[in-house]
C-alpha cells in the first residue's frame, strides 16, 4: 500500500483532529527514524517528549517483552510486581509518599484536581474548591483539564466548562491576586510547553510556594512534559528550589507506552482512599515494566549529559541566522525565528529532520540519548532552512 493510499485511508476513517506532517514513519533506532520509503530522519520530537531513549531501545524492549511474556494486564483489583516497584522508585527518587497511576498526562492532572478538592473538603468543608492556573498554560484535553488550561483559543466550542478555575499572570503577584478564601490549590507548569516553551522565573515560583504554604493552598506542579530527565533533572521543580504537594507526570515516563502518574507528598498522601478514584488500565504491568527500565537509567551521569547537550544546543541555536530567541530548559527548547514555525518544521522534514512547533516557536525535544553528530546534523539543517 502506497503512502498516498494510507493517507487516503487515514483521512477517510480517522477523525480529523490532527494536522499531520507528510511523513509515513515505519521504524527506527535511537534518534534515527525511517519512513516506509526508506527515507532517514533525525528525530528531534521524540513523539512529543515520549521516547526518552529513542526508538527501539534495547533495554526497554527487553523489559517490556519480558513482562508481555508473563502477563499483559491484571486490573487494579490485584497486585503486580512492576507497579509496586515503579511506585517505590518514584517515591525514593522524589520524596513522594504515594503514587496513583493512570494512562496519560491529562488523567494525571484530573487526579490532581480531584485530590486537591478532596483535601480541602476534608479539612474545610464545602465551598473551598477553587484552583488557580496560569495564563498560557496547558494541562490536557479532558473537560476538567481543558477548564484548567489558560488558553482562550483552546476553549472555543466546548462551553460550559467545569467551574472553579481562574487564570493568573505567571507571577507571584498574579497568582496572589487570583486567590480567594475559596482557593484550594495552584497548578502550574514550570516550563510552559504547549504555550511556547516558556520557563517561569525561579524567584516568582518560590514566592508562590511561600504564599501557598502560609494559607494551606496546595502547590501542584504539572511535569507531564518537563519530567523524567527532560529538563536536566529528574523533575524540573528540583531546579526551582521548591517542594510541591502534588506532582503530575506522563509522556517520557514509560518510554513510549501510555502511563501517567500523580505523586502525593506528605500533606496529600492520605487524601484519596478506596473508591475515591480509579483506572482500569492505569499502572498496567507492561507499561510499568517499561517505566522501571527508563527510570532506573535516568541517573546522575545521564542528567549531567542532558545538561551538557542542552548547553551545546542553546549556544549553537542562538547563533543561527534569523533567530529571535531561544527558550526552554534542558532538552526542552523553543526556537523563535523570523519565519513561521510550521513552515520551518515542514522544510526541516523535507531535509530529514523532525522538529515540532509550539505557538510561534519551533520546538525541539530530542531523545535524552541524542548523539553529538545528530545534534550537529540538526543544527546544519536548521541553519540551511533559516538562511
Amino acid at each position: 500500500m502506497s503512502f498516498e493510499e494510507i493517507k487516503q485511508k487515514d483521512q477517510t476513517y480517522i477523525a480529523g483532529t490532527y494536522s499531520r506532517f507528510p511523513a509515513l514513519l515505519d521504524k527506527g533506532e535511537g534518534a534515527t527514524l525511517y519512513g516506509e520509503d526508506g527515507k532517514k530522519y533525525v528525530d528531534f520530537g521524540s513523539g512529543i517528549a515520549v521516547n526518552s531513549f529513542g526508538a527501539c531501545d534495547e533495554a526497554w524492549k527487553q523489559a517490556v517483552i519480558g513482562q508481555l511474556n508473563k502477563l499483559q494486564h491484571a486490573s487494579n483489583l490485584y497486585y503486580t510486581r512492576p507497579q509496586a516497584e515503579l511506585a517505590a522508585m518514584l517515591c525514593s527518587r522524589t520524596g513522594a509518599r504515594k503514587v496513583f497511576f493512570s494512562n496519560s498526562g491529562a488523567e494525571a492532572n484530573e487526579c490532581a484536581i480531584k485530590a486537591a478538592r478532596k483535601y480541602s473538603f476534608d479539612r474545610y468543608g464545602e465551598g473551598r474548591y477553587h484552583i488557580v492556573t496560569l495564563k498560557n498554560s496547558f494541562h490536557g484535553r479532558t473537560m476538567a483539564t481543558l477548564s484548567a488550561t489558560g488558553q482562550e483559543a483552546m476553549h472555543r466550542y466546548f462551553m460550559p466548562f467545569l467551574e472553579g478555575f481562574s487564570y493568573a499572570e505567571p507571577t507571584a503577584a498574579g497568582v496572589i491576586a487570583c486567590c480567594t478564601q475559596k482557593t484550594c490549590a495552584v497548578l502550574m507548569e514550570l516550563v510552559q510547553g504547549e504555550g511556547g516553551v516558556r520557563p517561569l522565573d525561579k524567584a516568582e515560583v518560590q514566592a508562590i510556594e511561600t504564599f501557598c504554604k502560609q494559607r494551606d493552598i496546595l502547590l501542584m506542579i504539572d511535569e507531564v512534559q518537563t519530567g523524567n530527565g527532560r529538563t536536566g533533572t529528574l523533575y524540573a521543580y528540583e531546579q526551582f528550589g521548591i517542594r510541591p504537594d502534588v506532582v503530575t507526570t506522563a509522556k517520557g515516563l514509560a518510554g513510549g507506552l501510555p502511563l501517567g502518574a500523580t505523586l502525593f507528598f506528605e500533606k496529600t498522601e492520605h487524601t484519596l482512599g478506596a473508591g475515591d478514584h480509579g483506572s482500569t488500565f492505569g499502572g498496567n504491568p507492561v507499561a510499568c515494566a517499561g517505566a522501571c527500565s527508563i527510570l532506573s537509567r535516568i541517573d546522575k551521569d545521564l542528567l549531567l549529559e542532558v545538561q551538557g547537550k542542552s548547553a551545546y544546543l542553546f549556544t549553537h541555536l542562538s547563533r543561527l541566522p534569523h533567530v529571535l530567541s531561544v527558550t526552554g530548559l534542558g532538552l526542552m527548547i523553543g526556537l523563535e525565528t523570523e519565519k513561521p514555525a510550521r513552515a520551518v518544521a515542514e522544510a526541516c522534514l523535507e531535509k530529514g529532520l523532525i522538529v515540532l512547533t509550539a505557538k510561534n516557536k519551533v520546538r525541539l525535544l530530542p531523545p535524552l540519548c541524542i548523539r553529538k553528530d545528530e545534534m550537529d546534523f540538526a543544527l546544519k539543517i536548521l541553519n540551511e532552512v533559516l538562511a
